[in-house]
């Protein structure tokens, strides 16, 4: 089961992923797919997609690969235990985007990898990080929006 992209999106619609303008292309259980429109805010001083900008795209695909709920009005959610990252490419404005896909874990700690990729296709970064569910994330109903 697939949930609605823009219900997907709304749940993120607060706080530093909203700030950088994310949004959700695919989310099922065990994978997110996560946009980025890169507008010059996000560049850095060499007119490229900054790496803060990349590494948060990073966590939060590799969280939501394991944090799938597909009721609109609830969510699951999760804290980076740990990520790597590296930096395989550069890209300016355009079009990116994050595939995150969970590859194991229990009941609360899981494991994703995630890609970045430009509107080209080039890898832009590989990553993979752990991740624990927090409280109330357990069950796959999730809890409910808390704004």
């Amino acid at each position: 089961m697939k949930m609605d992209m823009a219900a997907a999106t709304r749940k993120f619609d607060y706080g530093f992923p909203a700030l950088l303008g994310f949004e959700f292309l695919e989310w099922e259980e065990g994978r997110a797919v996560l946009g980025l429109r890169v507008e010059p805010r996000h560049l850095n001083l060499a007119d490229r997609v900054h790496g803060g900008v990349l590494a948060t795209l990073l966590d939060v695909a590799g969280a939501c690969a394991g944090t799938w709920c597909p009721y609109p009005d609830r969510i699951r959610k999760a804290i980076t235990l740990s990520m790597t990252t590296t930096f395989t490419g550069q890209s300016g404005l355009g079009y990116i985007r994050a595939i995150g896909t969970r590859r194991a874990g229990g009941s609360r700690i899981f494991n994703s990898t995630v890609d970045i990729l430009d509107e080209n296709d080039q890898l832009l970064i590989i990553g993979e990080g752990t991740f624990r569910l927090r409280s109330g994330s357990e069950d796959p109903r999730g809890q409910p929006l808390d704004r």
